[in-house]
């Protein structure tokens, strides 16, 4: 195992959030594994040198890296599950029209009454622009928060454009060709092949390549997956993290451990983007945790332990669907257990990279609780170590401080408040409560008068509430100004920021800690 001080391989990184998207793109674990060892083979194939097959390996990974960017609006227009939803919708994304037409309408929503169901295709075929828009979201965040990571120009142009075809009628600029940039030709051919290989075997994935063949797909790139495609997938083996961990094209890229915080706070946004609800917790809680670490007087290894993991505590979020998250009224026992999943959903994730495994025990425990009532678990304060126990009492500080879509926030003496009464009922110890609470103390601190991008106040007043998934209108209403001039707002914002989509600007909102509490 990598020493959480020295820092490790990048593909550990790279191959912990392609499990994540898997997760929140409604795949089984190590689809994107697959896809990304069938996509370097291809690579080799097509004579692509070291550093072209160093770019097609991340891309394969990260290809989905965007797909939190707009789960709140997905689940709103499908009836509260946009993981099903994507998993079901995932053959038709390079479909002809005429074939992902057919597809949903024989596909979408097939689990829901009648009635609902075709409300939610009423609602899609009623905005033919959506998906175009969806998509070209995607894009831009995964570009983003690819550069975050630290990947290459090369990694992050690819993903940028993640849903153009051959044929130049893809998102999100229509480019044809070789226009499109090689590594993305590679990789989505190489998840497709893998999507219905694995749904109806090798025979489905060659009738599926060989129709889309000049369309979707790059002939070239469709050629040597027929030619060697079926082999390639018996040759990966039981063990795809390592298999893929060994595949990596050399030189092997590392991230030191300076860079590794940095990082991580990508991984944050990337759960964050997740539903409007949550941006910029991640980031709060680890500052949160960290000072407090500080103040209950833990090693300066152990505050970073306790940083990164709250970076990354709620990565297992994104595989449950918003719905739950979002929903303004009490939750269903069933919908109640589907939460109870995000922490082992973050700690089988994290526990597959050798980079992040150090922080997966403490990351889990964020809902752990001191007398064992907490999950996932159920561990008591004997089988918890204070940096668990530190995260827990931050995680649920800063998110009562937050709004929810079941409640207003809580001031900071209401929260503290609860906060004592968890004390008092032996759920948090009054040493953990006490040190969360002297570091919320000393968090505050007056604004800064300089705004990134050169943002004015008013513009960081807009950028918040639409960050939070407010519209033009409902933003208008808080502000107590006019839709229009919103909308002028929202225009220089993208301008300043140079992006082009709301996940876009969230994701800066997010960088540049305009969102804390």
């Amino acid at each position: 195992m990598i020493d959480p001080g020295t820092g490790g391989r990048f593909a550990e990184l790279t191959i912990a959030l392609s499990l994540a998207t898997d997760l929140g793109t409604g795949q089984p674990l190590e689809h994107g594994l697959r896809t990304c060892w069938s996509a370097v083979a291809a690579a080799e194939a097509l004579g692509l040198n070291a550093a072209q097959r160093s770019c097609v390996y991340h891309v394969a990974l990260l290809r989905f890296l965007g797909c939190t960017s707009d789960a709140a609006e997905t689940a709103a227009m499908v009836g509260g599950d946009e993981v099903t939803f994507n998993g079901t919708m995932a053959p038709a994304v390079m479909a002809a029209p005429a074939e992902s037409m057919r597809f949903v309408l024989g596909h979408v929503a097939e689990d829901l009454p009648m009635r609902r169901r075709l409300g939610v295709v009423a609602r899609m075929l009623a905005d033919p622009g959506g998906a175009s828009r969806s998509l070209t979201q995607h894009c831009e965040a995964a570009s983003q928060l690819a550069g975050r990571l630290g990947m290459g120009e090369d990694v992050c142009h690819a993903l940028a454009h993640g849903y153009e075809r051959w044929d130049g009628r893809g998102d999100p600029d229509g480019l044809a060709g070789e226009d499109v940039p090689l590594a993305m030709r590679i990789a989505v051919v190489s998840r497709d092949a893998d999507l219905f290989a694995s749904s109806g075997g090798w025979s489905a994935a060659e009738a599926v390549l060989s129709r889309r063949r000049g369309h979707a797909y790059d002939p070239d790139v469709v050629d040597v997956f027929l030619e060697g495609g079926e082999r390639w997938r018996a040759e990966m083996g039981d063990d795809p993290c390592a298999a893929v961990l060994d595949l990596e094209p050399e030189p092997v890229a590392t991230i030191p451990d300076t860079a590794l915080d940095t990082a991580l706070e990508a991984v944050a946004h990337f759960a964050d983007l997740k539903s409007p609800w949550f941006r910029g917790h991640s980031t709060g809680v680890a500052e949160l945790a960290a000072e407090a670490a500080c103040v209950a007087g833990l090693a300066a290894d152990d505050v970073s332990r306790v940083r990164r993991a709250a970076l990354v505590h709620d990565i297992g979020k994104v595989g449950v669907p918003n719905g739950v998250w979002d929903k303004p009224g009490p939750l269903t026992a069933e919908e109640r257990e589907r939460v109870r999943m995000h922490s082992y959903l973050t700690e089988r994730v994290l526990n597959r990279s050798d980079l992040l495994a150090p922080y997966a025990e403490v990351a889990a425990a964020h809902h752990e609780r001191v007398d064992g009532s907490g999950y996932p678990h159920g561990r008591n304060g004997a089988q918890l170590d204070v940096a668990g126990r530190l995260l827990a009492v931050a995680d649920a500080y800063h998110a009562m401080c937050e709004q929810r879509p079941h409640r207003p926030a809580l001031s900071a003496q209401d929260a503290a408040d609860v906060l004592r009464t968890d004390v008092d009922e032996g759920r948090f110890t009054s040493t953990d409560v006490d040190a969360v609470l002297a570091a919320a103390g000393q968090a505050s601190r007056p604004p800064s008068v300089s705004r990134p991008a050169g943002l004015t106040e008013r513009e960081v007043d807009v950028l918040r509430l639409i960050a939070r998934g407010r519209s033009n209108k409902e933003t208008a209403r808080e502000l107590g100004i006019s839709p229009k001039t919103v909308g002028n707002h929202v225009e220089h914002i993208y301008a300043k920021a140079g992006v082009r989509t709301r996940a876009g600007a969230t994701l800066f909102a997010m960088e540049s800690g305009l969102l804390s509490t």
